[in-house]
């Protein structure tokens, strides 16, 4: 079946966001256009038609980028009903994440993306609306879910969110270096432990 013009387009686009997300992670902010258009199998014409240059395609890459709790195919179903049993699955599929034989090269991206974006206010502006959406889409899962007797309300939710991440994160990056073996158990009562009244905030 032949793709339209404006799917061709958006299957190049992604091409060269994957590549670039590649070479990326291996070369840093020495990353060449001709390596990322090499690996997607286009030239670099491509890239100057589709993004109008290396600078614009960075900062589709960083804008594409969601760290490394990736929750947007969850449903909030899967996580009970109570703000525990949220945490706790959350926490479950991080350590699954951090265990992965590629959790690796997604470390190394990391480290490689940070370098790229703090000599460039475009790009670290575009990795931080990035983090604040994935801290959204985090805290829409644990708000409304019952603690003690109330309802979590969206700034508890928020709030909860963004020191589960960051705690997670740690705690991943351990594993993937090879810090500690860390059980589930241990993962789930940490995070747990963060379900606290200095934490949450007021409602």
């Amino acid at each position: 079946m032949r793709l339209t013009r404006a799917e061709s387009k958006a299957a190049n686009k992604r091409a060269l966001i994957e590549a670039a997300r590649e070479v990326v992670g291996r070369d840093g902010a020495k990353a060449k256009l001709e390596d990322i258009a090499d690996l997607a199998g286009l030239t670099t014409g491509a890239i100057y038609s589709l993004f109008g240059g290396k600078n614009e395609l960075m900062v589709a890459m960083v804008d594409d980028y969601v760290g490394p709790l990736d929750l947007r195919s969850a449903e909030a179903a899967e996580f009970g009903v109570r703000l525990e049993e949220a945490v706790a699955e959350v926490a479950r599929r991080f350590l699954r994440i951090s265990a992965d034989p590629q959790a690796t090269g997604k470390l190394l991206f990391e480290a490689r993306v940070l370098d790229l974006v703090l000599h460039d206010p475009e790009l670290l502006g575009k990795l931080n609306a990035s983090i604040r959406s994935t801290e959204v889409e985090l805290a829409a899962l644990f708000a409304g879910r019952e603690h003690e007797g109330a309802a979590v309300t969206d700034r508890q939710a928020l709030r909860l969110a963004r020191a589960l991440k960051a705690l997670l994160s740690g705690l991943g990056q351990g594993v993937v270096l090879g810090v500690h073996d860390a059980s589930e158990e241990f993962f789930v009562e940490t995070a747990q432990a963060l379900i606290r009244p200095a934490v949450l905030g007021p409602a």
